[in-house]
């Protein structure tokens, strides 16, 4: 940490070619077991705010505002915690990767509309279609991650219907 102080207030008495990213990349890294932490703590709220947020879409008046935030705002928490396992970039790389593109593009979108259903239009049905979709899209999301399983789910669908 000290070395990056002294690159980053030009106090640096060493003329090596020290790259400034490469520094700073050193001094924020995380441990494993770190980060394995960090990521349940992140998931684990974003887990505890989605069903406080189903909780509160029973208290009259302002409940449907405050289960659109909390529910997606825990969506949210689950998503970025898998930042902490494989980074930022990658997990963005990862989350435009032509299998999860789609899901993805659903998922923000529905994050976003459920926000626009409770706030500006104030439609509790639709708010509630998009906390579904939502849902739907982030397991469809997660499920790409393991293997074969979005065909399994499918063909159990399949077998269903």
């Amino acid at each position: 940490m000290d070395k990056l102080k002294k690159v980053l207030s030009g106090q640096d008495g060493n003329n090596d070619n020290v790259d400034i990213l490469e520094v700073a990349n050193q001094a924020s890294t995380l441990s494993w077991g770190t980060r394995v932490k960090a990521f349940v703590a992140s998931f684990l709220l974003g887990v505890v705010c989605s069903i406080m947020g189903s909780c509160l879409l029973w208290v009259p008046g302002v409940g449907l505002a405050l289960f659109a935030v909390f529910y997606t705002l825990g969506n949210i928490c689950s998503l970025a915690s898998t930042m902490f396992l494989m980074g930022p970039l990658t997990q963005l790389k990862r989350m435009c990767a032509k299998e999860r593109a789609l899901a993805t593009v659903v998922m923000l979108t529905c994050l976003v509309l459920t926000l626009c259903a409770a706030f500006w239009w104030k439609n509790n049905g639709l708010a509630v279609l998009f906390c579904l979709l939502q849902f739907l899209a982030f397991a469809w999301y997660g499920l790409s991650y393991i293997p074969f399983a979005r065909d399994a789910v499918l063909k159990v669908f399949t077998f269903c219907l």
